[in-house]
């Protein structure tokens, strides 16, 4: 159980933080970079949801996500170590990753077949959608960057959450353009 009891420390004033494992780290540090563009991607999730009412399914399955990635940035915010820590840490782990998928496909088997490519418009809800899968997309090109730097270690199934995420929030804003029919395409070279 997460107990906050004071929600100012003044700890971070001179630019630092401290990882779950009580290591100090600069706020600038790749690692609270990746959590910070997950919760960043949570919160536009947030923003979507206010406009997923007419679709409670949608809104239930993007309700999962949001506590999925609150177990994302637990599991970033806990950098994997040599020696054993005191508590086993949250992991993402592959049964999330194959719950998107399933998601994924559900979603997409009503969905009218492309034609173009699709410009983040259409319905409120739609366009919430894709501002989260951009910044979902950003997020996953950070923690791709932390994976790649030395001595950092970023897990498979965090890599491939945000991977899969990206592509079911695509897809959720097509449904909310009336499952594709209400999608703006776009028209290469239409303003020339």
């Amino acid at each position: 159980m997460v107990v906050l009891n004071r929600i100012y420390t003044r700890t971070g004033d001179k630019g630092s933080t401290r990882l779950s494992t009580g290591e100090p780290v600069s706020k600038a540090s790749l690692r609270v970079e990746a959590y910070g563009g997950v919760d960043e991607t949570n919160a536009f999730i947030g923003v979507a949801r206010q406009h997923a009412s007419g679709d409670p399914e949608l809104d239930a399955m993007l309700e999962r996500i949001q506590n999925d990635l609150f177990d994302l940035g637990a599991d970033l915010a806990t950098p994997e170590q040599n020696e054993k820590p005191e508590w086993e840490p949250l992991r993402v782990v592959e049964a999330q990753v194959a719950r998107l998928e399933a998601e994924i496909d559900l979603v997409n088997e009503r969905l009218s077949p492309l034609t173009s490519f699709v410009l983040p418009a259409g319905s409120p809800l739609s366009a919430a959608l894709h501002v989260a899968r951009t910044v979902c997309r950003r997020a996953e090109r950070t923690c791709v960057a932390l994976a790649a730097t030395d001595g950092e270690i970023v897990g498979q199934p965090a890599l491939k959450y945000l991977n899969r995420l990206s592509d079911l929030l695509f897809v959720a804003a097509r449904r909310a353009n009336s499952d594709g029919a209400s999608d703006v395409l776009w028209k290469p070279g239409a303003t020339r």
